[in-house]
């Protein structure tokens, strides 16, 4: 890992994540934390306050009164949703400033994981009945590694991206080519980001193929959603569609019935979730 370490040293010189972000992930690993300490965060940058009310008082919420306090907005959207959407802000703008490649886009890579993300969120609410914001969170982030050897290793990461496009295992020329690879490199930064422990095991084994993760765990869950989102053509890079588990292509015929009707749904969500965090490509 020190090869990984090295490389978020040096991007973490280059891109800081905001302060916000960073507090708010301490904030949501502390159990006694209150709203008012969420609130004295969300003060300190008048953008998200802005994207904050901007979201509260837009048509999704179909509100009767405006709401005008940040304590207000704060208590009725949710740690979880107020963290995400920091989060989301965040890593937009870093994903920004694509500079000219023939073989990566971040714009690309921006929407490939906005769509895992929504593809997530609806896997876990409507195939497992379970909340979605730790799968909407997970997804945003489980590829942010290739952002940060971009940035670092520029040259290597494009040689990489290169050899890919052969059909070849992105993550095993990643350790040939950087030492590396950004399914570590995620994990080592949602350790220092305190990311529950859940987001931080999928992130780190969003391409294993043999560990047998379950359907419904979180792991499973991105593995599903990078499948079906990659088979609609929202990959990362290009001719690199995930392969699914042996087990999860079982989950996905044993239940085929409610995939087609998610599959179905998900671009109008993807719409939705524009209004909501943003997450489109611009």
């Amino acid at each position: 890992m020190a090869t990984a370490k090295n490389i978020i040293r040096k991007f973490n010189d280059i891109e800081p994540l905001p302060h916000v972000v960073t507090t708010l992930s301490h904030l949501i690993s502390d159990e006694n934390a209150t709203m008012k300490d969420f609130e004295d965060v969300i003060k300190m940058d008048p953008i998200l306050v802005v994207r904050l009310l901007r979201l509260i008082n837009s048509s999704f919420y179909g509100l009767t009164q405006r709401i005008d306090s940040i304590g207000r907005a704060v208590a009725f959207i949710g740690r979880k949703n107020l963290h995400n959407l920091a989060v989301t802000d965040a890593l937009k703008n870093i994903f920004r400033g694509d500079k000219k490649s023939h073989i990566f886009s971040r714009k690309k890579l921006w929407l490939h994981c906005a769509a895992v993300s929504i593809c997530a969120k609806m896997i876990a609410e409507r195939i497992f009945g379970t909340n979605g914001d730790d799968a909407y969170l997970c997804g945003i982030l489980h590829d942010f590694g290739m952002i940060v050897e971009e940035q670092v290793e520029r040259e290597k990461f494009l040689a990489t991206c290169e050899a890919c496009s052969t059909g070849n295992s992105i993550t095993t020329l990643e350790q040939q080519f950087l030492g590396t690879d950004h399914c570590e490199i995620g994990y080592l930064m949602t350790l220092e980001w305190k990311m529950p422990q859940t987001i931080q095991e999928a992130i780190r084994d969003h391409h294993q193929q043999d560990n047998n993760y379950p359907p419904e765990s979180l792991t499973g869950i991105i593995q599903i959603a990078e499948y079906i989102t990659g088979q609609l053509g929202y990959t990362a890079l290009a001719n690199t569609i995930p392969e699914l588990p042996l087990h999860l292509v079982s989950h996905l015929q044993e239940n085929m019935d409610e995939y087609k009707v998610l599959i179905e749904d998900l671009p109008e969500e993807m719409i939705r979730a524009q209004d909501i965090y943003g997450a489109k490509e611009e």
